[in-house]
C-alpha cells in the first residue's frame, strides 16, 4: 500500500512549476548561479530547473525553442546581451516569461529594464518572482551584399555605420578587463576615421528621404551605459521604434551631438523649464542629431555596404535593412511595471 503522504509528494511534484536556465558556459560564477537558483526554487516551490548550455553556433535561440517543448513555465537567461537576445527570439510570442541574469559586458537590456547587473543572486530573485512585463520586439530584415536575406531581432538599438564600426573595432582584451568603458575607447578611435555615407529612409511606407550620415539608430530602448539617454523619449512598449541620425560635418557638430545627448537629453528634458529653454536655445531644431518614429523603417544605403550591429554584437556588412515592431511579443520579468 503506498502512504497518502508519498502521494501526496508525487502529486505536489507533478504540478510544481520548472524553469529552464539557458547558460553561457564561458562566463564565470556559474557554480554560484546553480545556488542562487536553488535557492529561488525552494523559496518560489518550482521543481528542478532544466540547465542548457548555449554553444558557439547557437548563443540561445534554439536552447528557448527546446525549453518551450519541454513546457517549462520560466526561461532564465544568463549571460550577456547576446544571449539575452537570441533566447528572446526562441521565446517570442509563446507568452512564456524570461527572466534576467546579466553576465556580459553592456547587459543594455538589464539596465533599461531596472535588472540587478552587479548583483547575480538579487537578479536571480527576480526572475523567478517578478512582475511580468510585455514588451516589444524589433524585427530586423537583413539584406547583405550578396543579396541574400537574414531575419534577426532586436532587443535594445541596432545601428548602421559608425556605431557598428566602433563595435567591430573594441578590443576584446580591454573589454574583458573594463566591461563597457573598452567601447569609450573604440568611439575614441573610430570617430576621426568615420566617412559619411548616403542612405535613404521611409518610415511607415512613406516618403523616402535621402541623407547623409555617419550612423543610423534603429532604437526599443534609449538609455546607455554612463548615464547616457541617447533616446529619452523610447519606450519599450509603445508598439513604435525610434530612429535617430547623426550627420555631423565636422568637430563641432560632434560637440553639438554630445551637448544634445548629455546635457539636453539627461538634464533640461526632465523639467518642463528645461524643455522650454531647449526650444528658445533651437535645440530640438539642430540638424545635427535628428529624431523620428514609427512602426517600420526601411533603410537603403547608397553606395558601399556598411557595417551594422544589434544590441551592441557585430552583424557584418549590410546593403538595406527593414525594421518593424512585434508589440509585447515577449514577457519579461521585471521588479515593477510602471
Amino acid at each position: 500500500m503506498t502512504a497518502v503522504g508519498t502521494d501526496e509528494t508525487a502529486d505536489a511534484a507533478a504540478t510544481a512549476l520548472r524553469a529552464a536556465v539557458i547558460f553561457n558556459p564561458t562566463k564565470s560564477r556559474v557554480d554560484e548561479l546553480r545556488a542562487a537558483v536553488a535557492r529561488a526554487e525552494s523559496r518560489q516551490h518550482f521543481a528542478p530547473s532544466l540547465w542548457i548550455e548555449t554553444t558557439e553556433d547557437d548563443p540561445g535561440k534554439g536552447m528557448a525553442k527546446a525549453a518551450l517543448r519541454q513546457g517549462v513555465d520560466l526561461v532564465i537567461a544568463a549571460g550577456g546581451d547576446g544571449t539575452v537576445r537570441s533566447v528572446a527570439a526562441g521565446l517570442r510570442g509563446s507568452g512564456v516569461p524570461l527572466g534576467l541574469v546579466p553576465l556580459g559586458t553592456g547587459n543594455l537590456f538589464a539596465r533599461n529594464l531596472d535588472i540587478p547587473v552587479n548583483d547575480q543572486a538579487d537578479a536571480v530573485v527576480l526572475a523567478f518572482a517578478g512582475v511580468p512585463r510585455a514588451v516589444d520586439v524589433l524585427v530586423a530584415d537583413v539584406t547583405r551584399p550578396d543579396g541574400t536575406i537574414e531575419q534577426h531581432v532586436s532587443l535594445v538599438m541596432s545601428g548602421v555605420g559608425l556605431d557598428a564600426a566602433m563595435i567591430s573595432n573594441t578590443n576584446p582584451e580591454l573589454k574583458r578587463r573594463v566591461g563597457w568603458l573598452a567601447y569609450v575607447d573604440a568611439g575614441l578611435r573610430a570617430i576621426p576615421a568615420s566617412k559619411p555615407f548616403r542612405v535613404a529612409h521611409r518610415i511607415d511606407g512613406g516618403r523616402a528621404h535621402r541623407s547623409r550620415v555617419v550612423s543610423v539608430l534603429i532604437a526599443n530602448l534609449g538609455y546607455l551605459p554612463g548615464n547616457i539617454d541617447l533616446i529619452p523619449d523610447a519606450e519599450i512598449d509603445d508598439g513604435r521604434l525610434d530612429v535617430v541620425r547623426l550627420q555631423p560635418r565636422n568637430v563641432l557638430g560632434w560637440l553639438l551631438i554630445w551637448r544634445k545627448v548629455a546635457w539636453e537629453n539627461r538634464v533640461l528634458a526632465k523639467s518642463a523649464i528645461g524643455r522650454q529653454l531647449i526650444d528658445l536655445t533651437g535645440g530640438n531644431r539642430r540638424r545635427e542629431i535628428i529624431y523620428s518614429r514609427g512602426r517600420s523603417v526601411e533603410l537603403v544605403v547608397e553606395g558601399e555596404p556598411q557595417e551594422f550591429e544589434i544590441d551592441g554584437e557585430e552583424f557584418g556588412e549590410v546593403v538595406a535593412v527593414r525594421f518593424s515592431v512585434d508589440p509585447a511579443a515577449l514577457v519579461v520579468r521585471v521588479a515593477e511595471v510602471d
